[in-house]
């Protein structure tokens, strides 16, 4: 594997988005060593961050295989940083993954938290209202990612694939789970709680697993 593109964005208009009336989805790639702290990369911009970012999602890893099959699903080309990613991976097919993987980079390490939830900014930034329903369907969700070790990235370098060697969650599982929320049995909320997931999701499912404990 390796880095096809490291990609930041700032904030942009886009129409029937959310009601900011601006996303930072639309990201660019750029050349040269770019810092990734705890928060993220540098330069790039995170307009909605009562949902997306903060140190549980800091970085956002998307295939290049995932975009050879959306090429050939959309019939277009498409270029790196459309699905809204920092680090845009070659030889990366992210439903392959788990919770809890690791991948080292230039100096940084990073550790999948959870899958990307596509929301109605997705459908704008494709121009296709219904592509948000594609995305769910194709199971393609890409990885976010928090950073256990800052440092610098950029193209070309290469990336180390590291499976977690505990009992996790594969991505695919993660990501079909949330379209599943409160209708999960006590073991498998246990099960998820266990797992290295982002604090976003973990405090949702401390409130559904308490809602079992206390009927």
């Amino acid at each position: 594997m390796h880095i096809l593109s490291v990609n930041i964005g700032s904030a942009h208009p886009i129409a029937n988005g959310k009601r900011t009336g601006t996303s930072g989805i639309f990201k660019k790639p750029v050349s040269g060593a770019v810092s990734i702290r705890t928060t993220g990369l540098t330069g790039d911009t995170i307009v909605d961050t009562d949902n997306h970012g903060g140190v549980d999602q800091a970085v956002y890893l998307y295939g290049q295989q995932d975009y050879v099959w959306w090429e050939a699903e959309l019939g277009r080309p498409l270029g790196a940083g459309t699905f809204g990613e920092n680090l845009t991976i070659a030889g990366l097919v992210s439903s392959a993954c788990s919770i809890g993987d690791r991948f080292h980079m230039g100096t940084a390490l990073l550790e999948v938290t959870a899958p990307r939830i596509p929301c109605q900014t997705l459908n704008a930034r494709m121009e296709d209202a219904q592509f948000i329903r594609r995305f769910r369907v194709a199971e393609r969700p890409g990885l976010y990612c928090r950073v256990l070790i800052p440092g610098e990235v950029q193209q070309g370098d290469a990336v180390t694939y590291v499976p977690t060697l505990a009992a996790s969650i594969p991505i695919v599982e993660a990501f079909q789970f949330f379209y599943e929320r409160h209708r999960h049995d006590r073991a498998t909320l246990q099960r998820f709680l266990a797992a290295p997931i982002d604090i976003r999701s973990r405090n949702e499912l401390v409130i559904e697993y308490e809602a079992l404990q206390n009927p």
